[in-house]
């Protein structure tokens, strides 16, 4: 599936919610397929925990 279709079938569920639900439903659609997003980005080995949490290198503090 291209990035289009799934841009154009979450556009389609945030106006759905937005339409029926209002402003409140349109922010959660938002943000759980926001985080659905990562998570599956996470899964596929796009991203990595540490690029999240590492830890502050000693040598760039000023």
């Amino acid at each position: 599936m291209s990035m289009a279709v799934i841009g154009l079938i979450a556009g389609m569920a945030l106006g759905f919610a937005g339409y029926f639900g209002g402003f409140g439903a349109f922010l959660l659609v938002a943000a759980l397929g926001g985080f659905g997003f990562f998570v599956g980005r996470f899964l596929d080995g796009d991203l990595r925990a540490e690029d999240f949490f590492r830890m502050r290198d000693e040598s760039r503090r000023r």
